[in-house]
């Protein structure tokens, strides 16, 4: 629902990341989205809609401050299907750019067995040096 894609999209610019990052030490970036809250009732909803995993943040002064939650989006389908629908309603230029960024050239720069010509290679590093400038 559109009403649903823009609360979401409040959520990403207010509270959440739209990045490329790195499961594994020795592969290529892939798309994510975090959404990071004090609120986990918050991210439960938030999880309803776009799947993900939530975690516990390490709390190092609880008498100051309160426990930490972050939700994970890390499966490429999912968090290029989550930016399709919450792009027309991001309002912050930077992930605006991030999302359509990755939504446009991510699946056209990655090779699906990960088995690069350095052509191909050179056009991926090209590809996530141009996001990380947003």
């Amino acid at each position: 629902m559109a009403w649903e894609a823009a609360y979401l999209a409040g959520i990403i610019d207010g509270e959440g990341t739209i990045t490329l990052t790195r499961i594994h030490k020795n592969e290529h970036r892939r798309p994510c989205i975090t959404i990071a809250s004090t609120d986990k009732e918050l991210l439960i909803y938030t999880k309803s809609l776009t799947g993900g995993i939530i975690s516990n943040k390490k709390n190092y002064n609880p008498e100051k401050h309160k426990n930490s939650f972050t939700l994970n989006i890390k499966k490429k389908e999912k968090v290029i299907d989550i930016l399709t629908h919450v792009l027309p309603y991001l309002r912050v230029p930077s992930k605006r750019k991030r999302a359509f960024w990755i939504i446009e050239h991510y699946d056209k720069v990655t090779i699906r067995n990960g088995k690069y010509s350095k052509e191909r290679l050179n056009q991926k590093l090209a590809f996530e040096k141009a996001f990380f400038k947003f």
